[in-house]
């Protein structure tokens, strides 16, 4: 008995560790599970996380060997500069020779961006007020900027930075405490780069195939695609009709790769899903993957953003599968749940060009406005070719970090109200903080109409700014808040917080008449082109029914 009772002591803690040992492989099983299935009904599940609808701004750089092409046509330069006749064509012979001779990867191969720092690049960023940053992992030119599997030799350990841009990009983010992701543009890259394999028609080379023909380079410029696989030029620069199995098997190996071995907290494909012949399924094969590796981190619930683009033709949309991204577009009301509005300083990659950018002021006002429709703004920030940024990008990201520092209350967590605008106001919330965003500077008093079913006991007090506290009174047209007689100091937005004795939610609202933005969306369109460079014209559809 003596004998046995030694015996189960002994045994006993073997067998708890043992126990405790499958425990944990079993919560590892748990958290392994999976989510969600590729499916659009599966994926229908997905919710905006809250760490994304907090957030609301964030910035990204289209930075690439593109930026190197001595071109201000840089925008689409690795597609153009293969069309006989387009001016970034015209710029390759100039400033590199013929594009059977000189291509595309040498321009890779001669792209040295020495000054590149990522800590740089995101202490940048957060003193700009990001709450996230977004790498551009790959472009339509199919050069990775990771340490990948399936794209081993063109990728920017060996060419370009000659780092792993993911995964310097990712690790300062961590330090600095901001969100990271990254942006592929790979979908498309299968019909986009096909002008390669193209040859002059006229003129000292005609018939004289482009580099793109030469076999030793299909890593970097594919496989031969058929006119079938890839339709006209209306088709080429959106997603491929029917690729091949290899290159869609290829793309998804890709983009697992990425997910699997940079956990991105945000990803973006540019277009909706891939592919046109199998109605988005491979998509559908990347999106679940990357909210059940994403859910695997966190406790088992997904925390990942996909965001994915509404656009005809540009692979196949499925509403509700994830959050939407505009591209230099906004909505024209407030909308549930959040949207992603995404524009630039200017063209979407460095051209030299000073005239080209957008002021400071015309892009927050766009922030503002984004946020207040319950969306979130993301704003690209094109470097130069050697990694810095040139004084401009440096003025408006310094433009938005002054301003954000002092009014970031009104813009990070905040909530739309029954209304965005009124006039040249946007309005969004906080719990018992209704905040009033003029975009232009008012005079002595500003009047606020759709407070004018509000009561004197329904407002505890107004401050400019978060600091100085201004006489204010209810009339029948509406809440008169008057402006000290100094005025108000120079900003790029006024904020006016006006703190309430209950939830602001809970208060009313009176209609007024709200800023439309369509026309400023067509604007935006017609500015920039189907490249972001500007003067190049979406192509149409054929035959469109």
């Amino acid at each position: 008995m003596k004998f046995l009772k030694i015996l189960t002591l002994k045994i006993l803690p073997i067998v708890l560790i043992f126990g405790c040992a499958n425990m944990e492989k079993n919560k590892d099983k748990k958290t392994e599970k999976k989510l969600f299935e590729p499916t659009v009904a599966s994926l229908s599940q997905y919710e905006t996380p809250e760490w994304y609808s907090d957030a609301k701004f964030g910035i990204y750089c289209h930075w690439n060997a593109q930026s190197a092409s001595k071109s201000g046509n840089s925008g689409w330069y690795a597609r153009h500069m293969y069309q006989e006749g387009h001016p970034a064509y015209n710029d390759h012979l100039k400033n590199w020779g013929h594009p059977s001779e000189v291509g595309y990867k040498d321009i890779i191969q001669a792209w040295n961006p020495d000054k590149f720092d990522a800590s740089r690049w995101i202490k940048l960023f957060k003193d700009a007020g990001a709450k996230y940053v977004l790498t551009m992992a790959v472009h339509h030119d199919n050069f990775d900027f990771w340490d990948s599997k399936y794209q081993p030799r063109w990728n920017s350990l060996n060419y370009g930075p000659k780092v792993d841009v993911c995964k310097e990009m990712r690790d300062a983010c961590l330090k600095e405490g901001i969100r990271w992701g990254v942006r592929t543009h790979l979908g498309r890259t299968y019909s986009w780069f096909q002008t390669n394999k193209g040859a002059d028609k006229k003129g000292k080379y005609k018939g004289v195939p482009y580099d793109g023909n030469d076999p030793e380079y299909e890593d970097l410029y594919l496989e031969k695609a058929t006119p079938d696989q890839i339709g006209e030029e209306y088709n080429q620069i959106r997603h491929p009709l029917k690729p091949s199995q290899k290159w869609v098997d290829h793309w998804k190996n890709r983009m697992f790769d990425l997910i699997d071995n940079y956990h991105p907290d945000h990803m973006y494909f540019d277009g909706a899903l891939p592919f046109m012949n199998d109605k988005g399924q491979a998509g559908l094969d990347v999106v679940a993957h990357y909210y059940n590796h994403n859910a695997s981190r966190h406790n088992g619930k997904n925390q990942g953003v996909m965001v994915i683009k509404d656009i005809e033709d540009h692979g196949f949309f499925y509403d509700k599968i994830s959050s939407v991204v505009l591209e230099r577009t906004r909505e024209n009301n407030i909308v549930y749940p959040p949207k992603e509005t995404e524009n630039s300083t200017g063209p979407w990659f460095y051209t030299g060009n000073e005239t080209g950018y957008r002021t400071s002021k015309s892009l927050l006002d766009e922030m503002i406005d984004v946020v207040s429709k319950n969306c979130n703004f993301v704003l690209n920030v094109p470097p130069r070719p050697d990694g810095t940024f040139d004084n401009q990008s440096l003025k408006i990201l310094k433009d938005f970090g002054v301003w954000l520092r002092k009014n970031g209350k009104s813009i990070y967590s905040s909530q739309p109200w029954h209304t965005f605008s009124e006039g040249d106001i946007r309005f969004t919330t906080n719990k018992e903080n209704l905040y009033a965003i003029a975009l232009t500077k008012p005079s002595s008093k500003m009047l606020l109409q759709s407070l004018r079913s509000w009561k004197a006991e329904d407002i505890k007090s107004i401050q400019i700014g978060f600091d100085t506290p201004v006489d204010w009174r209810i009339t029948d047209e509406g809440l008169e808040i008057s402006i000290p007689e100094e005025g108000l100091e120079e900003e790029l937005a006024y904020v006016f917080e006006i703190t309430c004795t209950k939830l602001v939610s809970e208060l009313p609202y009176s209609k007024t008449e709200i800023q439309s933005i369509e026309d400023e969306n067509e604007k935006n369109k017609k500015k920039y082109g189907a490249d972001g460079n500007g003067g190049e014209a979406l192509p149409t559809r054929k035959n469109k029914e």
